[in-house]
Formats: C-alpha cells, sequence, structure tokens
C-alpha cells in the first residue's frame, strides 16, 4: 500500500452525505435559519440605506414605538430601530461564536493529534493538562478574565478603551479555554487511526511524523472535528450573551443581544418586545446551532456511508 493512500471513501461519498443530512429536516431546517440569519446580519449597513433606517439614531420622541412599515420591529428605549439593532448583534453574535470555535478548535485539535499520536509521557502530560482546564469553573473564570483592567497589565490606553476590545478580548478568553472537547476527541480518532494498515505503511517507509499527522491522520479527522466545532458554537454564543448580559461583555454603543437584553430589564413590563426579541434570538439560534451538529454527527457517521 503506498505511503499517500488514506481511508477509502465511496465516489458517491458527498452525496451521501448531503442526503444523508437533507433527510434530518429539523438540521437542514436549522442550516436554512442560520443561513439567513447570517444573511440579515451582513446585509444590515445595506438595510440602514434602503430603508433608510440607522441604529444607532437617537430619537427620545419615538421612544417604545409599536411595530410598522418604517420600524418592522419598533423601536427601543431610546428610539432606535429594534430590527436593525438586532441584526447588529446578531453580527457580534455569530462573529464571536465562530471566530471563537475556530481558534478553539484548532487548539484542540493539534493537542489531541500531538497527544494521540506520540502517546508515552507527552500523550500523559497533555491529557493531564486538559482534565486541569476542564476542571476549571468555565463561567466564574471567564468572568474573572474579562474583568481584568487592560491597562493595568500594560496595555495601550487607547487599544484598551476601543470599541472593539471587548470583542477581541471575549474571542480570545473563550477560545482558550474552550478547545478541550476537541482534544479529547481528535485523541481518540487519532489513537484508532495511528494503528491502521496505511498509517504503518507510511511509517514503515520512512515518512515523517509531521507528514503522517497532516496527510493521513487529519484529513480522517475532520468529522469529529466539524461536529465539535459546529456543537461548540451555541454554547460560545450563549457565553458572549451572558457576559454582555452581566455587563463583562460587549459594550454599548455596539449592539449585543445580551446588552439589549440588560438594557430591556427596566422595561419589561412597559415594552415586553424589548426582552423578547434578543431573548428569543439568543435561544433560536444556539437551538439551530445543535440540531445543525446533530444533524451533521448523523450525516458524517462512518458506519452509515
Amino acid at each position: 500500500m503506498s505511503s499517500n493512500t488514506i481511508v477509502y471513501y465511496p465516489k458517491n461519498m458527498k452525496l451521501r452525505i448531503w442526503k444523508r443530512f437533507l433527510h434530518h429536516r429539523i438540521a437542514a431546517t436549522s442550516g436554512l435559519f442560520l443561513l439567513l440569519l447570517t444573511l440579515i446580519s451582513l446585509t444590515a449597513p445595506l438595510s440602514e440605506f434602503l430603508f433608510g433606517l440607522d441604529g444607532d439614531r437617537i430619537e427620545i420622541t419615538n421612544r417604545h414605538a409599536s411595530p410598522s412599515l418604517e420600524h418592522p420591529l419598533g423601536t427601543d428605549e431610546l428610539g432606535r430601530d429594534l430590527f436593525i439593532r438586532l441584526s447588529y448583534g446578531g453580527q457580534v453574535s455569530l462573529a464571536v461564536g465562530l471566530v471563537a470555535a475556530l481558534f478553539s478548535s484548532i487548539i484542540g485539535t493539534v493537542i489531541g493529534l500531538v497527544a494521540g499520536y506520540l502517546g508515552g509521557r507527552t500523550d500523559s502530560f497533555l491529557m493531564r493538562f486538559t482534565d486541569g482546564v476542564i476542571s476549571l469553573p468555565l463561567l466564574p473564570l471567564l468572568i474573572v478574565l474579562v474583568a481584568i483592567d487592560l491597562k493595568k497589565i500594560g496595555l495601550p490606553e487607547e487599544l484598551a478603551d476601543s470599541e472593539n476590545m471587548a470583542l477581541y478580548r471575549i474571542i480570545i478568553v473563550i477560545a482558550l479555554f474552550g478547545w478541550t472537547t476537541v482534544a479529547r476527541l481528535v485523541r481518540a480518532e487519532t489513537l484508532s487511526l495511528k494503528n491502521r494498515q496505511f498509517v504503518r505503511a507510511a511509517e514503515a517507509l520512512g515518512a515523517s511524523t509531521t507528514h503522517i499527522i497532516m496527510r493521513h491522520i487529519l484529513p480522517n479527522s475532520i468529522s469529529p472535528i466539524t461536529v465539535a466545532t459546529t456543537l461548540s458554537i451555541g454554547n460560545i454564543i450563549l457565553m458572549e450573551s451572558v457576559l454582555s448580559f452581566l455587563g463583562l461583555g460587549i459594550q454599548p454603543p455596539i449592539a449585543s443581544w445580551g446588552n439589549m437584553l440588560t438594557n430591556a430589564q427596566d422595561f419589561i413590563w412597559t415594552a415586553p418586545a424589548l426582552a423578547i426579541w434578543p431573548g428569543l434570538m439568543i435561544f433560536a439560534t444556539v437551538i439551530a446551532f445543535n440540531f445543525l451538529g446533530d444533524g451533521l454527527q448523523d450525516a458524517l457517521d462512518p458506519r452509515a456511508l
């Protein structure tokens, strides 16, 4: 067997995966919803231009307005258009979820590949380190880390006070502590793959460790990595919303679903829509990513291919 051999898949595998995913109707519907949400969020500036709206324009005389043609979902406590602010909040939540999940996945994949393939003391050390990170209470840890005054640890004042710093900090903190699930899954997959015939053949032909990991093991570990990453996005969006709700995440005037909920607390009885809409978006988005992950898990299950 050639050292370039990878696990054999049927020629029509992609088509079969796609059909199995579409057969999972809830997952397919969730994927369509997330695609539509992404499109609406990304085109928020275009919507402002086309409909003459401004998510940051304050109109005190038009506060708590009911839904109308001019304001499809009404206005908030400062007279700002609620639909536009929800759209911009979607940009923040999706950006945090996707970017943090991607970086977490990269960190977890590297640790899992190294631990699983090298084994021995390296595996023991990395897995004990992983267990230590898992044992940390994640949400309290995130609250402490995002509350740190960056200026006191030497970060330039202009950078520390920039509007986007809260966004970057949340992404970095979540990525640094959210990789453990991917690491354990990739390690388990690597332990199984490294004893396969095609990996043994590559080792016998003198292929380097890096070549074997990158050419043989990683491509055959994509399925569990994809599923774990997709499932983690919903949890990350929920974490960002909680931090913003507590006032430790995205700060006004940048809109996020979490800080929109915070601002709606004082108007929960007089203007319940201010809390209902961002809460509904958080709930629907998190559930949609979980259903999407379940659908991908079923579609990519090697026992069904």
